[in-house]
């Protein structure tokens, strides 16, 4: 009843060890890429929410012991404390914290306390409106999550604000910007490894032509981009890179101050070396000019329980200073303390 498609076996390649890898980074936390540190005898979330209900007692509140806790407990063991507390309680711990904490500080601790996908639901939507508006995180949030872990960011975003990540994305962009964006937060690829080399190779030299005839919103351009696995699209740009002899993105920066091109190039980026992408907005969010804390905020609570160790490296690489560092001298007070504790280097 069910045939596959016919595909020469020359065609494909596939690598159970690369498999097995892509299968570890793909899960929601990932121990070996995580920042996050957690105690070995993490208390009962009870006990966890009677200890942040102490903390917001009194005249003052006690932020030392809300980033003790909430900075070393998983998403999973976010999500019980937060239902514990409003069973005691009778308060969601969100307003709780709200109602306590301010500026910096409380958006990273807000932001973190979500659940992964009401948080990417939350910035979403915050980039669709016209004061926030920021497609740089509609690329993020649709290129470095996994099929799965969008889809769910979607059904959050549904159940928040009563319509479609789709739909607002379409009503709140135009022209080339919406023909890339809407299919990239619209797709659900295939996560497999196995790739078709012919493809790979048909469809690099279909790229190459349409860069070399600046067709950049080209149909089938936004086609291969929107719609092919990691591992595929990775092989065609690779094969793009040996036969063309430069990167993609080297060829989309003939001008750099196009909006479409530089959203264009972040996607590339992002589906292929996400690592390289965050490491390029925390070196930007943190430079002397000022910091940018919304970026900074958002890649740190994003990425610590994802691939935080890797964009560590590459910061590292790239600027020759630990990240922990280099935020500890951009910010101060408790929300440089968070943003520490959140990078691995706070006291557990």
């Amino acid at each position: 009843l069910f045939k596959s498609e016919d595909v020469p076996l020359h065609c494909i390649h596939y690598n159970y060890r690369q498999r097995k890898d892509r299968e570890r980074e793909r899960s929601s936390l990932n121990p070996t890429m995580a920042s996050l540190k957690v105690p070995t005898n993490v208390p009962l979330p009870e006990e966890d929410a009677e200890q942040l209900h102490k903390a917001f007692a009194g005249w003052g509140t006690n932020e030392k012991l809300i980033i003790s806790i909430l900075a070393h407990r998983t998403s999973a063991q976010r999500s019980l404390i937060r239902s514990a507390y409003a069973a005691a309680y009778n308060e969601d711990l969100l307003k709780a914290l709200d109602k306590e904490l301010s500026s910096d500080f409380e958006r990273v601790v807000m932001l973190w306390t979500l659940d992964p996908a009401e948080r990417d639901a939350f910035l979403a939507k915050e980039s669709t409106k016209m004061f926030t508006k920021n497609n740089w995180v509609l690329v993020e949030i649709a290129c470095t999550r996994s099929p799965l872990d969008l889809f769910k960011v979607k059904q959050a975003y549904q159940a928040r604000y009563k319509k479609s990540l789709e739909e607002d994305v379409a009503q709140h962009t135009s022209g080339d910007l919406r023909k890339l964006l809407l299919p990239l937060v619209s797709t659900f690829r295939y996560e497999g490894d196995e790739v078709n080399m012919r493809l790979a190779r048909s469809e690099a030299k279909l790229l190459h032509e349409k860069v070399s005839e600046k067709a950049f919103s080209d149909d089938d351009f936004i086609r291969i981009l929107t719609t092919r696995s990691k591992a595929q699209l990775g092989a065609t740009l690779n094969h793009y890179n040996n036969e063309y002899g430069n990167a993609i993105n080297k060829h989309l920066k003939e001008d750099s101050d196009d909006e479409y091109l530089k959203l264009l190039r972040a996607a590339i980026t992002c589906l292929t070396y996400p690592e390289k992408h965050f490491e390029k907005v925390l070196r930007l969010a943190i430079n002397k000019m000022g910091t940018d804390e919304w970026a900074l905020t958002r890649v740190v609570t994003t990425r610590t329980e994802v691939d935080m160790e890797r964009i560590k490296e590459e910061y590292q690489r790239r600027n020759s200073i630990p990240l922990h560092h280099a935020v500890a001298k951009d910010t101060s007070g408790d929300y440089e303390d968070m943003l520490v504790s959140l990078l691995g280097h706070g006291d557990v």
